[in-house]
């Protein structure tokens, strides 16, 4: 090789190939710049962010619940589609009448819907939920109770959270299925006293405090209890709980639709 044609290559080497391969590795962020812009602009939310899921997902999260509560796949699909009507009309005026401003005016519900598919198969008689924020679980769970109730399967939510303000979007008719307990929530399990059927974790996410939840939940849990975590895309706490005390384990990986944000995810323990 002539010298001329010795530096060209090297030339390729430095330059071509690596532009090369940053246009491939960009091509799996398409839209994201796009989405980014959309929600600076027009989004209202700086956390806990509300958007629905992909088409894909949706049946990712159906196949995953109907393993999970080993129902079929089309009654976990018909359960995910559930509150897609009543309950998202609700939030949307509740949030107006409220004048909350760091929520979308018209939320979606996202892996939450996962929450509310299991709390309609496992049919709980007790749910709690650390950590309410707005409420926005809230309300799907208590939707699903009503649910519940109205096919002769009574249950009861309880959510905790140290935020006096929690819990705003829950009012009537959920609030007739549940309540939120104010105040840590270690110490509001505590003194729960009722048997668990569905726990969700989505409190403090730091680690050894979601740990010690798990703890002081476990002699409150049924047989047949589920308990979810918020925080599994982010920690292995839940996994390493359920490996301790005999429970099989499985992870949800959300995928947003037209959001630029990653999705987190559901871990899931079930005997």
């Amino acid at each position: 090789m002539t010298p001329a044609l010795r530096k060209l290559a090297h030339v390729y080497r430095r330059c071509i190939r690596p532009a090369r391969r940053l246009r491939f590795a960009a091509s799996y962020f398409r839209g994201v710049p796009t989405d980014i812009l959309d929600w600076a602009l027009h989004s209202r939310e700086d956390a806990n962010f509300s958007y629905d899921l992909t088409p894909r997902n949706r049946a990712y999260l159906a196949a995953t619940v109907a393993i999970v509560m080993d129902i079929d796949r089309d009654q976990a699909k018909a359960f995910i589609a559930e509150p897609d009507g009543e309950v998202i009309d609700y939030v949307a005026k509740k949030l107006a009448a409220l004048g909350i401003n760091d929520i979308d005016k018209s939320p979606s519900f996202g892996r939450r819907l996962g929450w509310y598919a299991i709390a309609r198969a496992l049919r709980p008689r007790v749910i709690v939920e650390t950590g309410v924020d707005r409420g926005l679980g809230s309300v799907l769970l208590c939707a699903a109770l009503k649910r519940n109730a109205a096919e002769g399967f009574a249950g009861r939510y309880y959510g905790t959270d140290i935020s006096p303000y929690a819990g705003a979007l829950l009012d009537e008719p959920w609030s007739h299925y549940g309540k939120i307990l104010y105040g840590d929530s270690i110490e509001s399990l505590r003194k729960l006293g009722e048997t668990i059927d569905l726990f969700i974790n989505d409190s403090d996410h730091a680690a050894d405090y979601e740990y010690r939840e798990y703890q002081t939940v476990k002699p409150l849990l049924s047989e047949r209890a589920v308990i979810l975590g918020d925080n599994a895309h982010a920690n292995d706490v839940l996994l390493r709980f359920s490996e301790e005390n005999g429970r099989r384990f499985l992870f949800f990986k959300e995928e947003p639709r037209g959001h630029w944000y990653p999705g987190a995810g559901i871990g899931i323990s079930f005997p």
